[in-house]
């Protein structure tokens, strides 16, 4: 099947207005106008589950059909967090751009803050 749409693309009204965004651990954004998006840290949230799932799935016989299934509910555990945070960063960055003309992002290493293992959980960029 394939699907054709036709969509009346509609730019955003200018704002003139600039800010700079400061990337974070304990906030996801601090923008210069001193608004902050919190991060809702949606892998510490479902991280019990995960947990859970994950055992379950490690006592399950390789190759067995229950084993599959349980590989079907883990997997829809990550799914849901992926979700969870891609929905979360596609509306703040949403508002962002339709308030702002100009914006300017903190060049930040996300490879070391990566290294460091007390700061990859906390982390929603990775």
């Amino acid at each position: 099947m394939s699907l054709t749409c036709e969509v009346q693309y509609q730019p955003y009204e200018k704002t003139n207005s600039k800010v700079g965004i400061d990337t974070g651990i304990k906030e996801l954004a601090i923008l210069s106008d001193g608004t902050t998006y919190e991060n809702i840290r949606s892998l510490k949230t479902k991280l019990k589950k995960l947990k859970f799932n994950q055992g379950q799935l490690s006592k399950k016989v390789k190759g067995s059909s229950s084993r599959n299934k349980q590989k079907q509910k883990l997997a829809i555990v990550h799914e849901k967090i992926t979700n969870v945070r891609k929905d979360y960063l596609h509306k703040v960055s949403t508002e962002i751009v339709k308030n702002h003309d100009i914006i300017s992002v903190e060049d930040l290493a996300v490879k070391n803050i990566m290294k460091n293992h007390k700061l990859a959980h906390s982390s929603a960029l990775g």
